[in-house]
């Protein structure tokens, strides 16, 4: 047997997912994409459902009974969050549509206000397209510089490259907290400091860091931590910003539009309080509500038993693809999360994916979004398998079997 063996009750958990049930092509679902798209456990979707069933109203605005109760379950769902990810304030927590408008929101409000052309945006070659685009907006508005920290070939990227590049200059060092592609993990909290000891503020691109291990947001000392919740097995179309509470309240609102006024006249308007200055309009309610549920979901499960799971299953699955001849991983750091991607040298990605899908597995192939790290590597695209809380060893030995396939054809 491989590796050892952590107490954890796969089988249950599993059961909790009605999708992982269905077949495909007459197979057994394995599901190997949690790092594009988490599945959502019976939980959240009975939580989603009863909020349409049973008490659906919009937020803050009505006096009767069912936007009472609507509001406070929102609410209450924002303190859950704030609590999952050790907010000091359960108003420094601003729901978004997901991580990419949340980091929108910091280059066109903090941005915008704090930025101009001396001034120098500091990010690294293992961003998401979501944590790199935002950015060359504002510098094309402003017309600040964008410095980039390297990758090694392992997937590692080093302190001292944020110490040489971080200067008086940096007003903003945005990076992931782990990589889509790399599963690496940056060293945020030390990161931190030294951007701090420069003047410079600290966004986080959390997208694949919260579901994978504790996240202290007040012991990183990060300004900014941005996640969504379709990744942490919550609903789609529901994204978390936190923000420290003394630059939130300096930051100019992101949207104009009902909810995030204090009076309107046709000469001024002034802003509500936090949360609500960035919250315009009808919020993605039913969606904030599914979130609570799944933060409630992984705590119940434990978030520490999760992260041990799920890394005895990345050891399990790196030694069960290293047997296979041919198989290249890209990004090979230490202590990574559990994503594995690669290729293959005897077919491209996408006939990769194409080909174990008839197989019934799901897996992502193509750029994932991180076009500038597929050049570093001189690749153009990968295969890329995530592992998420229900996936098991069985999961792993069917893809290793389906990529054999996939030798035999290209033989």
């Amino acid at each position: 047997m491989i590796g050892k063996t952590i107490p954890f009750d796969a089988a249950s958990i599993r059961n909790d997912f009605p999708i992982l049930k269905e077949e495909v092509r007459g197979k057994r679902l394995v599901y190997l994409d949690s790092a594009g798209s988490a599945q959502k456990p019976k939980q959240v979707i009975d939580a989603v459902k009863h909020v349409y069933e049973a008490e659906y109203s919009n937020v803050h605005r009505g006096l009767h009974y069912m936007s009472e109760q609507t509001s406070a379950r929102y609410e209450e769902a924002r303190l859950k969050v704030a609590r999952f990810i050790n907010a000091e304030f359960e108003q420094e927590i601003i729901f978004t549509k997901g991580t990419t408008e949340s980091i929108n929101l910091v280059a066109n409000s903090f941005g915008i206000k704090n930025l101009g052309p001396e001034d120098e945006i500091v990010l690294t070659w293992a961003e998401h397209h979501s944590n790199i685009i935002p950015w060359q907006l504002l510098r094309d508005q402003v017309g600040c510089k964008i410095n980039v920290v390297p990758v090694d070939d392992d997937g590692v990227i080093r302190l001292e490259e944020f110490e040489r590049l971080i200067s008086k200059k940096t007003k903003i060092v945005a990076f992931c907290h782990v990589s889509n592609v790399l599963g690496t993990v940056l060293p945020v909290k030390e990161v931190t400091k030294i951007a701090h000891a420069h003047g410079a503020v600290v966004v986080i691109d959390g997208a694949q860091g919260v579901v994978h291990m504790p996240v202290d947001v007040q012991d990183l000392g990060v300004d900014f931590y941005a996640f969504g919740g379709h990744k942490v097995y919550g609903p789609s179309g529901i994204g978390v910003l936190y923000g420290k509470r003394d630059l939130l309240n300096v930051m100019p609102p992101y949207q104009g539009g009902g909810g995030m006024i204090n009076t309107v006249t046709f000469d001024k308007t002034t802003w509500a309080d936090l949360p609500d200055k960035f919250e315009a309009g009808t919020p993605p309610i039913a969606q904030a509500i599914g979130l609570g549920a799944a933060i409630d979901y992984m705590n119940n499960i434990g978030l520490n038993k999760i992260a041990e799971y799920e890394v005895d299953l990345l050891e399990y699955a790196t030694q069960r693809l290293s047997g296979i001849e041919g198989l290249n991983f890209i990004g090979t750091a230490p202590g990574k999360v559990s994503v594995l991607s690669f290729t293959m040298d005897c077919a491209h990605p996408h006939d990769i994916a194409t080909i174990i899908d008839q197989n019934g597995v799901a897996v992502r192939a193509g750029h994932h979004c991180a076009q500038p790290l597929m050049e570093r590597f001189d690749i153009p695209s990968a295969t890329r398998a995530s592992f998420g809380l229900y996936n098991t060893r069985e999961d792993v030995d069917i893809l290793a079997t389906s990529l054999e396939k996939v030798k035999e054809i290209f033989k």
